[in-house]
């Protein structure tokens, strides 16, 4: 089916411009058409999913229709975009569907993110100035968790890291990472080497149970 009532792209753009004075994206989708879409496929009180969040459009859309949602998404917009997009909503911004259902804003969210694991590492590999820094990181990943099974053990000899310059060391340090591991697994959250609070196990156990 081919729907031709539902607001187009044009329209979504406009409505970005009017929540950030900018146009932060090339295409967003229009309220609108996440609305027939949540409408056709739950009732009010249900958990809408989104693994793509982007700017926040379906949980803006599902904030106003009264659903429950989790949105997930791995870009740094995210804080800058989605979460502020979202503020906006309980605020009661009066763009996109907000007249349609009688938006007056309210509501609340609550925004997490992964503990960093590897990613943590790669950040002090990028930030190092020095190759004295990247031989004691060497010296951390041979005995880290995040160590990739497909790094041949000639890699990890100090004698010939310390012939290489600074953007090869830097170079080998990031593939010695298994890209795969980056952020803490919920299997690790009481290893204490993660530093994990109790307050944090508290979150992720509502989260998953």
């Amino acid at each position: 089916m081919l729907w031709k009532d539902t607001n187009t792209n044009t329209s979504a753009t406009k409505h970005h411009q009017e929540m950030f004075n900018d146009n932060l994206f090339t295409a967003p989708k229009p309220e609108e058409l996440i609305q027939r879409v949540i409408e056709l496929s739950s009732e009010k009180n249900d958990i809408v999913l989104d693994f793509f969040m982007g700017s926040g459009t379906t949980q803006a859309v599902a904030h106003k229709m009264n659903r429950q949602y989790i949105g997930i998404e791995q870009m740094d917009y995210i804080e800058t975009i989605s979460v502020e997009r979202l503020k906006k909503v309980i605020a009661g911004e009066q763009g996109g569907i907000s007249k349609d259902v009688e938006w007056q804003g309210g509501g609340s969210f609550v925004y997490c993110e992964l503990k960093n694991d590897a990613q943590d590492f790669l950040n002090k590999v990028e930030n190092a100035l020095s190759s004295e820094e990247l031989v004691e990181l060497l010296e951390k990943v041979k005995k880290s968790s995040f160590l990739s099974y497909r790094v041949e053990a000639k890699k990890l000899n100090k004698e010939e890291f310390n012939n290489l310059s600074l953007f090869e060391q830097k170079q080998l340090l990031v593939e010695l990472i298994d890209q795969n591991n980056l952020y803490v697994n919920y299997s690790d959250i009481d290893d204490v080497d993660n530093n994990i609070s109790e307050k944090e196990k508290q979150l992720n156990t509502m989260f998953y149970f």
